[in-house]
Formats: structure tokens, sequence, C-alpha cells
């Protein structure tokens, strides 16, 4: 078993603190995905993981074992990293074949396990080569192999896809998913792409400030947000969000004349907010413009259409009413034009409400 735990761990710089009482449980043969802005503290918990920085305070767990003080090399992980690292004067054989040479496995043994690996990986036709001689996303096969090859308890990546253009970026999510899905390692990835944390995790970690925000599968973080930062982090476009006041069981801006109702089911959990704030998150299907000809819907609101942004299977819309800001999606037919005002319909079962201080989320939707 290799589950890894977090038990009240911190992380210091002198005074400097940035990570704050950690505790993560992340199952035996989990994909964990640590996700969140640059600077929240992602990749040093990965790092301590490692073992390649210190933790100074709270304990550390492998397969049970307790590995705060271990050293790295006796911790049964793997690391890849964001610049894979390869030596550039060995071809790629001997690049996979490092750590084997290091913990002298016989030479029998050390071609089959290449052989084995680069067969899976399909890299096993250009072994002879220099890692100049291949493509970004080759490169990132080999440091993966080379990883693999030693067959670890845990799989360590740091953002190894960052340095691939858009389309390869699809495919190698894609192959990774595929890949611990053959294998069944467990794996924490780091990475600053919410895309990324969406396609590949079976968990997803969302920090900032070295402070874990929510730690949940990734469609319980989409629909159910732990809070207004998890819900403007993770999504494409971000959640849009509405400061209102809650008033007989609608949300209003009187000077704009917008009054949306709030479905029965969701107004016991508002009911200690009676004519104060509260901010509305709403993701841009939330949001729907109200088709030409239709009836107009109760609570629907006019915005103008300030940009449209034909991305060609959707159409993203930036619109605005007041104060108030948003973007919302429409069909790529029949779409409105910029400077022209439309009626918008709020799904109000799905959209979110959080606290106007502590950003916590009053009530999750009910779909």
């Amino acid at each position: 078993m290799a589950e890894v735990a977090f038990v009240d761990v911190e992380k210091r710089y002198g005074a400097v603190r940035v990570i704050s009482g950690l505790n993560l449980q992340i199952a035996d043969g989990e994909f964990a995905v640590l996700v969140g802005p640059s600077g929240c503290g992602k990749t040093t918990s990965l790092q301590m993981v490692a073992g390649l920085e210190p933790i100074s305070s709270g304990r550390l767990f492998i397969g049970g074992r307790d590995v705060t003080d271990v050293p790295p090399k006796s911790r049964d992980i793997a690391m890849v990293f964001q610049s894979y690292a390869l030596f550039p004067h060995m071809n790629v054989f001997d690049n996979i074949a490092f750590g084997l040479k290091i913990r002298k496995v016989p030479k029998a043994e050390m071609q089959a396990e290449v052989d084995g690996v680069a067969k899976r990986l399909k890299i096993d036709s250009f072994l002879d080569r220099l890692p100049r001689a291949l493509s970004g996303g080759q490169r990132q096969r080999v440091a993966l192999a080379r990883a693999l090859v030693r067959q670890p308890g845990v799989f360590l990546m740091d953002e190894p896809l960052s340095n691939l253009d858009a389309q390869l970026r699809v495919e190698a999510r894609s192959f990774l998913a595929k890949m611990h899905h053959e294998l069944g390692i467990t794996t924490l990835y780091v990475t600053h792409d919410q895309a990324e944390a969406m396609t590949m995790g079976t968990q997803i970690v969302v920090m900032n400030e070295g402070v874990i925000q929510q730690a949940a599968p990734p469609l319980e973080v989409y629909n159910n947000p732990a809070n207004r930062f998890v819900a403007g982090f993770i999504g494409s476009p971000a959640t849009n969000f509405f400061q209102l006041r809650y008033h007989e069981a609608c949300l209003v801006d009187p000077a704009l004349n917008i009054k949306l109702p709030v479905p029965a089911s969701r107004r016991p959990a508002l009911a200690r907010y009676a004519d104060a704030e509260i901010v509305l998150g709403a993701r841009p299907e939330h949001i729907r413009v109200v088709p030409r000809g239709q009836t107009r819907p109760a609570g629907a609101v006019d915005f103008t259409i300030d940009v449209v942004q034909n991305l060609g299977h959707e159409v993203l819309l930036d619109i605005v009413a007041g104060p108030h800001r948003a973007v919302t999606r429409v069909g790529p037919v029949d779409f409105p034009k910029e400077g022209e005002q439309r009626a918008f319909d709020f799904d109000m079962t799905l959209v979110h409400f959080f606290d106007p201080q502590t950003g916590a989320n009053i009530v999750a939707g009910t779909g």
C-alpha cells in the first residue's frame, strides 16, 4: 500500500509560514492533483513528499510508514520535473536506465525493464537517440519512463506538461490518465492549470496561501465549491460574482430592477441573511440568454452585450448591467451582437450563494 498522509504539516522559512497545518489523505492508487495559483504551496508540498524540502513541523506518512526524516532515496518515490532533466550526453536508453545502473541492477534485467517501459510509452523505436533529437512530447515520455522503470510506490509530477504546446498538452493529459488507469500507481500531480486538474485527477486539492481550500473529486469541486475562491479558480471561464441583497425570498438590486427569486428549497439556509448582502456565484452556463420571441421569464435581467467572443463551437458573451459584469455561453447560431441589450435568465437551482465576509458557500446547488 502506498497511501500518502500529511498530518499537521507546516513549512516555514524563518518567520515566514508557507504551509499551514496541512492535513491530507491520499489513498493508495489515487491520482491527486494539487492545484492553485503561483505561490500557493503546491510545489512545496510535493517537494516535502519527495524529501527535497524538510518539514518544519508535523508528520508525513507513505504507505503507513513515517518518512518525515527519511532521506529521499529511501522513500520509494519517483519524480518527473517540469524541465524533464534529461542528461543531454546520454541516449534515451541510458537516460531511462540511469537509476537502475546506480542500483547495480544486472544488465539482462535492466535491458528487460527498459525495453518494457519504453514499449509501453511508445519510445522503443528511438532508444539510441540523444534528447536533442526528440520532440517535447517525446522528451516528456522519456522522463516518465525513467521514473516508471523504478516501479515506485508513489509517482510525483511537478507541472510536467507546462513546456508542451496546447495540442500536445491535450494528448499528454489523455496519455497520463490512461497510464494511471493501467498501472494504478499513487500519483501526486502539481499544476496551476485547472483544466488538467479536472480532466486527470480522481481527487482535486485546491490550495491558496498554503492552506487547503477543498479536497474532493473533480465534479464535487466544480458543482459544490467550498468557498468563493474555489468557485472562482476552478472553471473556465471563471464563475461570475454579483453582490446583491437578500430580501423577501429574492436577491435584489433595486437600482437596476434586478429581482432573482430564490427556490423554496434553498431559502432556509439563507434565512439569517434577511435584508443583508449575499454574493451570488453563477457559472457561465447558469446564465442563459432569453431567445427572441420567447415570453420573458420571471426574474430575467437586462444586460448589454459588451464583447462577443466567437470560438466556433460556442460563443462567449461579456455582458454588463450597471456595476455587474459577467461572462455567459450561447450557441453559435443566432447569438446577440455587441451593443445589443438582451434579457438573461439565471438558473437559480444551480447558482451558489457565498458569505460576503468569509467567502464560505452558504448552500450547495441542488441540481
